[in-house]
């Protein structure tokens, strides 16, 4: 049976899909061209938003009425953190929770024999190890994926995360070096490690996210180690320190900040102060070079005032960051912040929102520039129809070049001469 698989939110869900499709190559299937002549269509969903909800729903009435006869199986966050709400598996034929998903192709198995709606949820446990699972290559992609740690203890106070993924627990270093030899064999350069709450790694055994860093940097063929998003927390000067000395670790921090407002990170849960988080970026641009530091920001939490606003633009302009996620808040039941009083109208959040994308891409704009000419290493990755050739740089710039050159795959160096909304330009160092 031909299959595609759609996947939504982050880059966990983008690992755990291509971890699916290994699985149902392996069972016999193959690939689909896309939902409209797929037998089996995958929705891989994320629930961090209500509107990340509405979106999944969107898909799954979509592929419904344009492919009626097709196997549709939702899985991911979604059904995991909203078992109790079966209006949202309307139009699935099987729901799988986190829990779940390396018994994809059984459920299809059962399905086919009863042709009844399978609902498979088991709820996370306090001591729930690892799942193990191994990606050995990544469809249209130069770089490779490895998911090191799922999980968050937290708890802030407006997120489902920890009720979808469950307690913190970590992939084992020793099994992190062989998927990291393998994906290297198989002609990955560059690693990105990812995970719910990655700078709790190896908090259960004693390790912390260098050691994991480190054990990829040894690993002959590597030659790019990068994280994924990560929390301020453990990202102290002797951790920092620690990363500056690996000569493979790319100097980029997406470094979740979620609000510059001390009193509203407090609402928040959130386990650092504004001065804290500002000692960080800090150490960060003393220690590395030419590093880039970019973020998640909310506006809009509960209670929100205009002045409470006004200081987080304050200091992430401040901050100068190098791009910004910038979001409404957004209502999940279940959560500490949704019995709260004070919810802040939608118009507000709208206007916040434009105030604080406009402030941010300003900053975009002005790190770019400090860009132009320096010489930097580029991944590239994606051919476009114009001559133009795009990729990445150390600290994750995105850079573009015109050249006639097949260079899919390599890292080449550049020295950029120009810089536009949300990308540099330059030319390849003969």
């Amino acid at each position: 049976m031909k299959f595609f698989i759609l996947t939504l939110g982050c880059k966990v869900n983008q690992y755990e899909s291509e971890l699916m499709d290994e699985l149902l190559c392996a069972d016999g299937h193959t690939h689909a061209a896309g939902t409209f002549d797929a037998d089996i269509c995958i929705v891989n969903s994320c629930t961090v938003t209500a509107t990340g909800d509405a979106k999944c729903r969107k898909y799954i009435n979509r592929i419904r009425r344009e492919n009626p006869s097709c196997i549709i199986v939702l899985c991911g966050c979604m059904p995991q953190a909203f078992s109790d709400e079966p209006e949202l598996f309307r139009g699935c034929d099987i729901v799988l929770g986190n829990t779940e998903r390396r018994n994809l192709t059984d459920a299809i198995d059962e399905y086919l024999r009863t042709h009844q709606q399978l609902i498979r949820i088991t709820s996370h446990t306090k001591d729930e190890p690892f799942e193990p699972m191994q990606v050995h290559s990544f469809h249209a992609r130069t770089r490779a994926y490895i998911k090191i740690e799922d999980g968050c203890n937290r708890f802030c106070s407006y997120c489902i995360i920890p009720y979808a993924r469950g307690r913190v627990r970590s992939k084992p270093l020793s099994v992190l070096a062989a998927e990291a030899a393998d994906l290297v064999s198989n002609g990955y350069r560059e690693i990105v490690l990812v995970g719910i709450n990655l700078s709790a790694y190896g908090s259960e055994f004693g390790a912390d996210i260098y050691d994991a860093v480190h054990t990829v940097c040894v690993i002959e063929g590597v030659e790019r180690v990068r994280l994924s998003s990560i929390e301020p927390e453990r990202m102290d000067e002797q951790m920092l320190c620690k990363l500056s000395k690996e000569k493979k670790f790319c100097p980029h921090f997406h470094l979740s900040l979620q609000s510059g407002c001390d009193a509203t990170l407090q609402r928040m849960r959130r386990h650092y102060t504004t001065a804290e988080y500002r000692k960080i970026v800090d150490d960060i641009r003393r220690l590395f070079d030419n590093p880039s530091v970019t973020t998640d920001v909310m506006v809009g939490f509960v209670s929100e005032s205009d002045e409470e606003f006004s200081a987080s633009l304050k200091f992430c302009t401040e901050i100068g960051f190098a791009k910004t996620h910038v979001f409404s808040y957004s209502r999940r039941k279940g959560t500490a912040a949704d019995k709260l009083d004070g919810h802040v109208d939608e118009r507000t959040k709208g206007e916040r929102s434009a105030r604080m994308i406009a402030a941010m891409a300003a900053c975009e704009r002005e790190f770019l520039l400090t860009q132009v000419g320096r010489t930097v290493n580029v991944l590239f990755e994606q051919q476009s129809k114009d001559g133009l050739i795009e990729g990445y740089a150390e600290n994750y710039t995105k850079v573009r070049v015109r050249t006639d050159r097949s260079l899919l795959g390599m890292i080449c160096p550049v020295i950029l001469t120009d810089a536009y909304n949300n990308y540099c330009v330059g030319e390849l160092v003969r």
